[in-house]
């Protein structure tokens, strides 16, 4: 038998079925298009399902449940996306409404906790009983794992620490406080910045990577311009990776976890980011003086996490 895993992100739907190998055997893609009801959010959460299990040469008879990595916090207990700011959604019978398409069980949990769980059982936290993922994408997920069980809190909402506040009084964030590392560690941040940096630089390869269109520049921009030397995107790097470190360095000394890895779009440039934010992490932790320490790494499990992850969703 299979479980349906899928991970609703800002940009794309992704659904995989998955083996009980926590291989991924079939897939389906939609765009999530958000600024949409809830309602057709879902209706292409159904499509990418179908399109999955289609791919995966199936039926969905041979599926014993679906799970659902969603943005913000949820309702485990009732199956409710009770807020998901980047999503604009506010109490959404996420549940009820895909049981009626499937009649499976349904699962419904926080992506970042998804994320979480996929790379402990089957990534980079295989085998560690305390484990933090952190998944650098639209916004900055966390997904903590304490004695091998997701941390949810009293109401399924913790582990949000994107929504710590690292600047008083800084960069707006969209849950509607100030200066969240959120704000700061995503790719929307850095996009933000490195715009910004290439308006007061206009000599800088930045412009060339994206045809002189500021409107072409995404997450990979100042990091492309920095390995071809340009000294204006590397300011914006060290700028980014100045705060990223500072929410790791937090995490760490609230948590010592085994390992602490680093996954979503950003940290697919890996060393690039490990290696100056370790040094950084390693001056300013709390642990500085313990024979043992936590273990920063990369993910290993890419975009597939998540979907692994919300397959493995149960009661």
């Amino acid at each position: 038998m299979y479980r349906v895993g899928v991970d609703l992100g800002g940009t794309n739907i992704v659904a995989g079925v998955v083996d009980e190998y926590y291989r991924i055997v079939g897939r389906g893609t939609m765009q999530t298009a958000r600024h949409r009801s809830a309602n057709d959010i879902l209706d292409d959460i159904a499509t990418a399902v179908n399109k999955a299990v289609e791919d995966a040469n199936i039926s969905l008879d041979d599926v014993l449940s679906i799970g659902i990595g969603t943005p913000g916090s949820v309702n485990k207990k009732y199956g409710i996306i009770e807020y998901a700011n980047n999503l604009e959604f506010d109490n959404v019978p996420c549940r009820d409404i895909l049981y009626t398409k499937f009649d499976k069980p349904i699962y419904i949990e926080n992506d970042a906790n998804c994320a979480a769980l996929g790379e402990a059982v089957a990534g980079a936290g295989n085998n560690v009983d305390d484990f933090i993922a952190i998944t650098l994408g639209t916004g900055v997920g966390t997904g903590i794992v304490v004695g091998g069980k997701i941390l949810n809190g009293c109401n399924d909402a913790g582990g949000e620490m994107g929504h710590m506040v690292i600047v008083a009084d800084g960069e707006p964030c969209t849950c509607g406080r100030n200066g969240c590392w959120e704000a700061y560690s995503s790719a929307t941040a850095l996009i933000r910045e490195t715009k910004k940096a290439m308006l007061e630089d206009k000599d800088s390869k930045m412009w060339e990577l994206v045809d002189g269109d500021i409107e072409n520049t995404n997450g990979r921009t100042s990091f492309d311009a920095m390995r071809a030397g340009d000294e204006t995107a590397k300011k914006v790097v060290d700028n980014y990776i100045h705060y990223l470190a500072i929410g790791v360095t937090n995490i760490i000394n609230i948590f010592q976890p085994s390992v602490l890895c680093i996954g979503g779009g950003i940290g697919n440039e890996k060393e690039n980011i490990l290696e100056p934010l370790k040094k950084i992490v390693e001056k300013e932790r709390y642990s500085v003086h313990c024979s043992e320490q936590t273990r920063i790494c990369s993910a290993r499990l890419g975009n597939d996490a998540g979907v692994i992850g919300a397959a493995l969703l149960d009661e």
